[in-house]
């Protein structure tokens, strides 16, 4: 009940807070350009794979989903937020866009060469975190790739901590806490990128970018 509740509070906060937050953050990534070499980083080895069909998973307004589509990838957006969906159908009418949950997808096993999920995890109550990234790696195909961002915790006695976000509460969390779950998903981290806080940002806390690859299954699997 709690992790149910706390996913309708976000899906709520962002149906609200959804104008607002396309307008902000609609030129993001124009003045982040290690945020784009990670991109398309990540792009380069999904294409290597052979397939190129990548799901951005908490994709807000879209712009990130249309950056990938950019880069040559068959991308597409998946958000809970009805009215997030709703705004990037209207930015971007030739691309596709799916109100869903990361913890439920709707999409079958073992199709996607790549996984985005940029910041999306950030909402989820720590006891649910293993549940999405299962579902991570089921939607991947053996060898596909996986980029996860998000902010890291402070304090290593604490691997998870809460911080007020803007639109409803969210966790930071030890990045290499957070590598280790992935790990035991069948996960396995291949880079991370770290990017310490600059006096314009407004949180002065530690970004992570994750790269991570699905592993091949082991003969007899």
């Amino acid at each position: 009940m709690v992790e149910h509740d706390a996913f309708s509070a976000t899906r709520e906060a962002y149906d609200a807070a959804a104008p607002s937050y396309a307008q902000l953050f609609c030129d993001t990534l124009r003045e982040r350009p290690l945020d784009r070499a990670i991109l398309s980083a990540f792009a380069e080895v999904v294409s290597a794979s052979g397939d190129s069909q990548v799901a951005d998973l908490g994709c807000g307004p879209g712009y990130v989903t249309a950056h990938l589509d950019e880069l040559g990838l068959a991308a597409f957006g998946v958000d809970a937020s009805p009215a997030m969906i709703e705004l990037a159908r209207q930015a971007y009418p030739g691309l596709r866009f799916d109100v869903g949950s990361m913890a439920a997808l709707d999409i079958a096993d073992g199709v996607l060469g790549g996984v985005l999920s940029r910041w999306s995890i950030i909402h989820t109550p720590p006891g649910e975190l293993p549940v999405v990234f299962a579902e991570f790696h089921r939607v991947l195909a053996p060898g596909g790739h996986l980029l996860v961002g998000f902010s890291a915790s402070d304090d290593p006695s604490h691997p998870t901590q809460v911080f007020d976000h803007a639109v409803v509460p969210a966790y930071r969390w030890s990045p290499d806490h957070l590598a280790a779950m992935l790990r035991k998903s069948g996960l396995a981290e291949v880079a991370r990128m770290v990017r310490e806080p600059q006096p314009t940002d407004r949180r002065q806390f530690q970004e992570i970018q994750l790269l991570a690859r699905k592993t091949w299954p082991t003969q007899g699997q």
